[in-house]
């Protein structure tokens, strides 16, 4: 049997890591600024992390929701105290998609009604209603088609007024990123966000703050949302929130009401997946990793934009991104291949930096004088091997 090819893959198989770093099979160490797609929080393999798992296993690893399960109250308990929403309500489930989709659900089951908000540039997921409010149509396939979606542009409020004045009443939510990721880590106003919170509670809709990739720490807010200073009455959390461990989770504003059977998972919650994201907030307020994302954010920054070639350097806190011109198209791939560094991309032209909020000062400087040197070597020719 094969695998079903759906991603082009990197030839580099990785087979140990620790902290910021990773090796493949042949000894080679790679500095990961990528942290598999944003999900490496604390570092890979801290020493905590893995201590509350082996501890959980050694106890029981799994039972379905049918029952107590005492980690879950834990975690819930931390969550609301650390993200500063401690009246919210927690569910847990299993992927950022299947967050978006609980999500979306909720706010149409809460008031009744079928049209969502979304923006251009989104991504939310690969399910149902998750790639219906993305803005990708090769993800979406003629069973995902649904004529319930709105797509209006990023940081326009005088679209989202319009909108709301014409199709208010009909309008169920608005999902939003606070920084999008997959679209080339574009950051939402703070008027922006403002404006949603306003426009859903004039109209009765329900604002669902999409923190998958920008949630958890890595704007150097717990939320992104938190910069603009008003709460969603929807969260959903995923990446960061296991450490690689797979566990997701929506935040509910008390006002939303549960009703028994509308949500439900079976692995969602499970005795590991707890263990791990108690680990990880555990991590991130002992080790104050909030405060590393935003000094080293803050570094990373504005070390970018003092070279010149680099364009549109933008983010907040350890999720950054930039443009590079077209004379500079391979350096993601020669950073990979020749300065061992992994970083992400987003078409066209954006690199994108996600690695671990326990990031050292001393690894981004060894990542700026990568990125010059292979700025050098591509403008002159000449390679740096």
């Amino acid at each position: 049997m094969s695998l079903f090819d759906v991603y082009p893959i990197n030839d580099i198989a990785i087979v140990k890591a620790k902290g910021s770093y990773v090796w493949d099979e042949k000894g080679e160490q790679y500095l990961d600024l990528y942290g598999g797609h944003a999900v490496i929080s604390i570092g890979h393999t801290h020493p905590h992390w893995v201590k509350r798992i082996e501890e959980q296993l050694e106890k029981i690893a799994f039972y379905s929701n049918s029952v107590k399960i005492p980690l879950q109250h834990q975690l819930a308990e931390k969550l609301g105290q650390f993200s500063g929403k401690p009246d919210y309500q927690l569910f847990l489930i299993n992927s950022g998609a299947e967050a978006a989709e609980n999500a979306l659900k909720l706010a149409s089951f809460h008031n009744g009604r079928k049209k969502i908000i979304a923006f251009s540039k989104s991504f939310h997921g690969r399910t149902s209603l998750a790639v219906a409010v993305t803005d990708n149509k090769s993800y979406s396939a003629p069973v995902n088609e649904t004529d319930n979606v709105i797509f209006l542009p990023f940081n326009d409020e005088a679209a989202l007024t319009e909108c709301f004045r014409k199709t208010g009443k009909e309008i169920s939510s608005v999902i939003i990123e606070g920084i999008q990721g997959v679209g080339g880590i574009n950051v939402a106003e703070n008027s922006f966000l403002q404006k949603i919170r306003a426009l859903c509670d004039e109209y009765g809709a329900v604002y669902i703050a999409d923190s998958v990739q920008c949630g958890y720490g890595r704007s150097g807010k717990f939320f992104s949302h938190d910069f603009a200073g008003v709460n969603a009455d929807i969260y959903t959390m995923a990446k960061g929130m296991g450490n690689g461990f797979p566990v997701a989770g929506i935040l509910i504003a008390p006002h939303i009401k549960a009703k028994h059977f509308q949500l439900g998972t079976t692995f969602g919650g499970n005795h590991l997946a707890c263990a791990a994201a108690l680990a990880v907030l555990e991590v991130i307020e002992s080790e104050k990793l909030l405060g590393n994302a935003v000094t080293t954010g803050h570094y990373l920054k504005e070390q970018l934009k003092a070279i010149p070639e680099l364009q549109n350097v933008r983010g907040r806190g350890l999720m950054i991104g930039f443009d590079v011109p077209e004379e500079l198209k391979d350096l993601k791939k020669n950073l990979l291949w020749k300065q061992k560094i992994f970083t992400g991309e987003a078409k066209p032209n954006v690199i994108r930096l996600l690695p671990s909020l326990a990031l050292r000062k001393r690894d981004a400087e060894h990542f700026i004088e990568a990125v010059k040197e292979e700025i050098a070597a591509i403008l002159t020719g000449v390679s740096v091997e």
